[in-house]
């Protein structure tokens, strides 16, 4: 599921979604607030706070590690497509081999997200490598991904492998204007993914609350870190 590698571009104001997306979740751009410059250096040191390493996808390298700051986890990888929740016309078992209709987190209804509408991401499964538990993540935790100059504001809706990382919904995919195909798109990368660390977006599926708790998160962790 992955194409090429696409260089890390480092200039520019972040917060936008493209018009190609579902209008549910607009996301404006906006000047001088954080600056995917800004995050990417603020990311280049890791303080490994895992006990080992992930693979990006399997048979690749162990060689990504979960590095830790005041307030929040990050990691740097590649980016792979997760169609799984509720189907959709992108999403669904004919457009994705390995689409499945649940997620490890549902929303406040009970049903489960959408990757085509909902910016999401995967975190590994809990393992002795690491434990996303004991760092107060788990669904609705809020997130920023960042790819060159993008910066997409999600919260935490799946896990994944117990050994692989990097991974996110078919919307984030397509706010950070990555190939979004669940059978070819992703990026090598780099993708930098930075979790808060007990924050919670409430409900799950209302993305202008990740966005505006986002935000806000994310000033801090430049300030403090």
């Amino acid at each position: 599921m992955l194409v090429p590698s696409l260089a890390l571009a480092v200039a520019g104001a972040a917060l936008l979604v493209p018009a190609t997306l579902p209008p549910a979740h607009p996301q404006e751009r906006r000047q001088g607030v954080v600056r995917a410059a800004d995050l990417l250096a603020k990311a280049r040191d890791c303080l490994r706070i895992s006990h080992g390493r992930y693979r990006s996808d399997r048979g690749a390298p162990a060689d990504i590690s979960v590095c830790g700051a005041r307030g929040a986890v990050f990691w740097t990888a590649d980016m792979d497509i997760d169609c799984d929740g509720r189907p959709g016309i992108r999403c669904n078992s004919r457009t994705d081999p390995y689409f499945s209709p649940a997620t490890t987190y549902r929303q406040s209804d009970g049903r489960y997200p959408s990757a085509e509408t909902l910016p999401y991401l995967v975190v590994p499964g809990a393992s002795s490598i690491w434990d996303h538990r004991a760092y107060g993540i788990g669904g609705g935790s809020v997130a920023a991904v960042v790819h060159g100059s993008r910066i997409v504001y999600t919260v935490v809706a799946d896990t994944g492998p117990k050994d692989v990382i990097g991974e996110a919904s078919y919307a984030t995919a397509r706010a950070l204007g990555i190939n979004a195909d669940p059978r070819t798109g992703g990026t090598d990368g780099p993708v930098t993914y930075i979790v808060f660390r007990g924050s919670r977006a409430v409900p799950l599926e209302n993305h202008r609350v990740a966005v505006s708790q986002g935000q806000e998160l994310l000033r801090r962790f430049l300030a403090e870190n």
